[in-house]
């Protein structure tokens, strides 16, 4: 894959590595708007955005991680699951190279983007520390809920692309598997990266404290006192 985007701070190894991937039809450069809100808050940060291997083929131009013509559910899951081994292996190399370690790792996906990086959620729990999904879903529901990574959900309420549904669904789905998950949904606003959604993960990014931290600071206090309230359903 072509890195389109690679910000890196002078200060190496990066502290944090913050990984997006674009939509279908899309291409690295534009995730540039969340990147530029990214570095604004996190300067230190390496900030990388690869345009996906194969060409969209849907049109003249822009870039896919995989076929979305003629999807179905039932044809979702294994180009999804297809598009994965080659994107986790560039991952792997990308936190070798740049010296970051999964916890400090951070995959934002838009859209197609946002799908693959919850399906490396459910692929390898733990390969990135967080996944911030925008108007993406579940390709398949996981069985299991990651318990090393973060996962959140930002959601246009007006999308007619991917329903808000999927993500409320999905909210409710990693509750009772005793996942670590947030919502947030914006109305009025569709099926883009907008700048609403991208605030509400800066805010998710630098407020969340991750259920495996407070499990490992409150030890052996029982879940019932020690596990905070953080699978909500907010609206902008």
């Amino acid at each position: 894959m072509r890195l389109a985007l690679e910000w890196l701070p002078e200060q190496q190894p990066a502290p944090q590595l913050l990984i997006l991937l674009h939509g279908v039809g899309g291409a690295g450069a534009t995730m540039l708007p969340l990147a530029e809100a990214l570095r604004a808050q996190f300067a230190q940060a390496a900030i990388v955005a690869p345009d996906a291997p194969h060409p969209f083929d849907g049109g003249p131009n822009g870039r896919q991680w995989f076929s979305a013509s003629g999807v179905t559910d039932d044809n979702r899951g294994p180009r999804v699951q297809a598009a994965l081994g080659p994107l986790r292996d560039w991952i792997l190399a990308t936190q070798q190279r740049l010296g970051v370690g999964p916890g400090a790792t951070c995959i934002a996906g838009f859209s197609q983007g946002a799908i693959l990086g919850l399906a490396l959620s459910s692929l390898q729990d733990g390969l990135v520390g967080r996944v911030l999904a925008f108007g993406g879903r579940y390709a398949q529901l996981p069985t299991v809920a990651p318990r090393l990574t973060t996962v959140h959900l930002f959601h246009g309420a007006d999308d007619a692309v991917i329903p808000a549904s999927h993500a409320r669904e999905a909210l409710q789905h990693l509750g009772a598997l005793q996942g670590d998950a947030t919502l947030d949904i914006a109305k009025g606003v569709g099926h883009v990266l907008h700048p609403s959604l991208m605030d509400s993960a800066l805010f998710r990014l630098q407020s969340h404290i991750p259920h495996r931290t407070w499990r490992e600071a409150l030890g052996a206090v029982p879940a019932s006192a020690a596990t905070p309230t953080t699978l909500d359903d907010e609206e902008d």
